[in-house]
Formats: C-alpha cells, sequence, structure tokens
C-alpha cells in the first residue's frame, strides 16, 4: 500500500473522528506528496525513499518550529506543531536509538575500511543509505565524525 493511500485512509478516519490536528498534519503530507509528483521531472510514483525523505523533512520543520516557539516562551504556538510531529511520524519507519545507529555506522565504518576524517564523505554516503528514514542525518552526521576522529 502506498504512503498516500494509506494517507488518504487516515484522513478519512480523522474526519470521522473529528480530530483536527491530525487533519491538518495529513493534510500537509497529502500537499507534500502532491507538489512532489507534479515537480518537473518527477516520476508517475514516489519511491518509498522519496516518500521517507518527506516525511522526515514535515517532522523536522515541525520540531524546529516547536523548538523556536519554545525558546521564545510561546508553548501554545509549539505544542500543535509537536502534536502535528508526532501524527506525521506514525508514517515513518520505528527511529533508531542513539545505540543502534552507533553499532550500525561502526559496522560501515569496518566495511568500507574508513580510517579517519578525509572518509567520511564515504562513510556518509553509505550510512545515508542504508539508515534513510530510520534516523536524522544530523545525528548520523554527529556519529560519524565522533567515531572517524
Amino acid at each position: 500500500m502506498s504512503l498516500q493511500t494509506k494517507v488518504m485512509d487516515a484522513l478519512k478516519e480523522a474526519m470521522k473522528a473529528k480530530d483536527s490536528v491530525a487533519l491538518e498534519s495529513l493534510r500537509a503530507i497529502k500537499s507534500a506528496i502532491l507538489l512532489a509528483k507534479t515537480e518537473a521531472g518527477a516520476s508517475e510514483e514516489l519511491s518509498e525513499t522519496e516518500e521517507l525523505k518527506i516525511l522526515q523533512k514535515l517532522v523536522k520543520q515541525r520540531n524546529d518550529s516547536a523548538a523556536l516557539y519554545t525558546s521564545q516562551g510561546r508553548n501554545d504556538l509549539a505544542e500543535p506543531e509537536l502534536a502535528q510531529a508526532a501524527v506525521i511520524e506514525k508514517f515513518l519507519p520505528k527511529q533508531l536509538s542513539e545505540q543502534e545507529i552507533i553499532a550500525e555506522i561502526s559496522a560501515i565504518i569496518s566495511s568500507v575500511g574508513a580510517s579517519g576524517m578525509k572518509d567520511m564523505g564515504k562513510v556518509m554516503g553509505v550510512a545515508t543509505q542504508k539508515l534513510a528514514g530510520k534516523a536524522d542525518g544530523k545525528l548520523i552526521s554527529t556519529v560519524v565524525k565522533n567515531l572517524l576522529s
């Protein structure tokens, strides 16, 4: 079942339940998918990787907004952002813990044969591909830097 189908089913359920937070979140996902499909050079169907990138981007936007609102003392605006991020995260695969990420990246470093920071590009290429949708890119980068230095 494609992401768009799952979102449409969840959208119908949210409408029936009159869940405004879920509705807003699901409509944002639907809109992002439609925009990605209609971009120049886009194919008819999105790959699973592209769908995961869209979802991660939406979650990151919500979390960044919430952090900004919280730093300004506007918890009334931060709470809806966090609630929307939680709804969108339901469509992402289970996120790995930091220990699991460290283990995965250690295995990647040994398989690639990386020995220092000069090999960071090789490791990041493999790591971002293998951990797509399961971990935040910023966290992956931080772990790779720590392990290679």
